[in-house]
């Protein structure tokens, strides 16, 4: 009997049991982890918006009016009247050759014009006495052509030494060097000692008015060129100083460089440029409408670039990294030659936390 007992006891159980399990208890929940939020981002849309096309080249700023100052005779440097950097009015003295040489040279043509200063007045007295003795008839004609000739040839003689002695005074101005036009005094090649040429390179002369940013272009870029094209300069930081357009190109290519040479006549000059000087030169091509990817939105993965562009999906918004193909940077931004459309929500920011597929919220 204790034995039936506990069989029915443990079959009641089993019962309450089973019924408690079909009563209502909940069933254990078979579904996966809770999705992941969608990632707040930052989105730029693509439009298509006037897009400089541009090219950076080195310049170099020269003077239209510069002048290289070389002396006219030999000799050795005596002094320098100037400066580099001194501004200079036109025929101001720069330097001072050693003139003594010339010098003595004019003393001695000097006294040779004085000698012949008196063997023309002798032979004038004689023109003089033997026309009176032949016009009496104590002489022959042939007396007086004698002394006419001897006359003519004395003046010729003086004559000549008279242009030799302004020659010489000429000459004797060359050994003082003065400044052919205003201007300020470049770098002084030479020093007191030295022994100068007419081949001799003493300084230059450069005006600040009229100056040229000379731009060697590759002949690769050369197709482009035409005159009225605009040309930016730019400082060591990049901000544009000045804004002129091309003046000039050259018709043939330097056969050195294979380059071509554009002059850009600096109408509006930036502040504290010097002849000389080299700066960044901009030259922009075009201003076709184009579409510009931002900087910060690009990656490169194995030489390819890649941006992530926020799409519609059914429950969202979702980052799809597109492979693109850029052009070259125009301001803060890539040109976009293909791989995006107008329209499109390029993202900004979180870029490194982004992936393929990824929910986002854009902003």
């Amino acid at each position: 009997m204790p034995t039936l007992r506990l069989l029915s006891l443990s079959l009641v159980l089993l019962l309450a049991t089973q019924a408690c399990s079909r009563g209502g208890a909940p069933a254990a929940s078979t579904a996966g982890p809770p999705a992941m939020p969608p990632m707040e981002v930052r989105t730029v849309t693509m439009a298509m918006q006037p897009v400089p096309q541009t090219s950076d080249f080195v310049a170099v700023v020269r003077s239209l009016r510069s002048t290289t100052i070389q002396p006219q005779v030999d000799g050795f440097v005596r002094e320098i009247l100037v400066r580099a950097g001194d501004r200079v009015t036109a025929g101001q003295p720069l330097m001072q050759v050693d003139p003594d040489r010339q010098q003595a040279a004019a003393v001695v043509t000097e006294a040779q014009r004085s000698a012949r200063e008196a063997n023309l007045a002798l032979a004038t007295q004689q023109l003089e006495r033997v026309r009176t003795l032949v016009t009496a008839g104590a002489l022959a004609r042939s007396a007086l052509d004698e002394a006419e000739a001897t006359h003519k040839n004395a003046e010729a003689q003086l004559t000549a030494l008279q242009s030799q002695v302004r020659e010489d005074q000429v000459q004797l101005r060359y050994f003082r060097v003065t400044a052919p036009a205003a201007g300020v005094v470049g770098d002084l090649q030479v020093r007191p000692g030295d022994r100068v040429t007419p081949a001799t390179v003493i300084t230059t002369i450069d005006q600040a008015e009229g100056l040229e940013a000379y731009i060697n272009v590759p002949l690769e870029r050369a197709a482009g060129l035409r005159l009225g094209l605009t040309v930016e300069l730019l400082d060591g930081d990049g901000v544009v100083t000045a804004t002129n357009p091309v003046t000039f190109v050259a018709p043939r290519a330097d056969d050195a460089t294979q380059s071509v040479l554009v002059k850009v006549t600096l109408r509006q000059r930036p502040p504290g440029v010097r002849v000389m000087q080299y700066v960044r030169a901009r030259i922009i091509w075009s201003r076709e409408p184009a579409l510009s990817v931002p900087l910060v939105s690009v990656s490169r993965i194995g030489g390819q670039y890649f941006v992530f562009v926020a799409e519609q999906g059914a429950t969202g918004a979702v980052a799809r990294q597109r492979p693109v193909t850029l052009g070259d940077v125009a301001g803060e931004g890539y040109v976009v030659r293909s791989g995006l459309k107008a329209g499109e929500r390029v993202i900004v920011s979180n870029l490194q936390k982004l992936g393929d597929g990824a929910p986002v919220k854009p902003s």
